[in-house]
């Protein structure tokens, strides 16, 4: 059964909340899939990733950077996982077609946008119904995430 978590970003957005739940994963020793809705989405995530802040560094790749079995965190917007990943996440309403080869999955939607509320809530359903642990978390007004569900 993979665990599955909805993260409702709200007072942060995902090039805030993003590196730090990859930051965590790649802490465990695991390595992630970050699957995005288009290949431009892609293309800024990957931009992204080596400028979020300074003197951090979270080494990854995309299609276009090649050698995708050596990335820690693979970035796509197709279900590849060709880094054995541990861990998916799911961001701008990418769906993965099954999450059950994951430990664990991960999505991340804009609280703000109703088409992100009405999708997450889909597949909230959709994973529950299909028996993986799902949990919801959202962010306190201190930052904290806190568990909801």
């Amino acid at each position: 059964m993979t665990e599955v978590l909805f993260y409702h970003l709200e007072r942060q957005s995902l090039e805030q909340v993003l590196p730090v739940l990859l930051g965590k994963t790649l802490e465990r020793g695991w390595r992630a899939v970050v699957q995005a809705g288009s290949p431009e989405r892609v293309e800024a995530l990957n931009a992204h990733l080596w400028t979020y802040a300074e003197g951090a560094f979270l080494p990854h790749g995309s299609a276009r950077d090649g050698f995708a079995e050596r990335q820690p965190i693979w970035l796509t917007d197709g279900d590849d996982r060709p880094n054995g990943a541990e861990v998916r996440f799911l961001v701008d309403g990418a769906v993965a077609s099954d999450v059950s080869i994951y430990g664990r999955a991960v999505y991340l939607f804009d609280g703000r946008d109703e088409d992100a509320l009405a999708m997450a809530r889909a597949q909230w359903k959709a994973m529950k119904a299909a028996g993986h642990e799902v949990t919801y978390w959202q962010q306190s007004a201190s930052g904290a995430w806190e568990r909801k569900a």
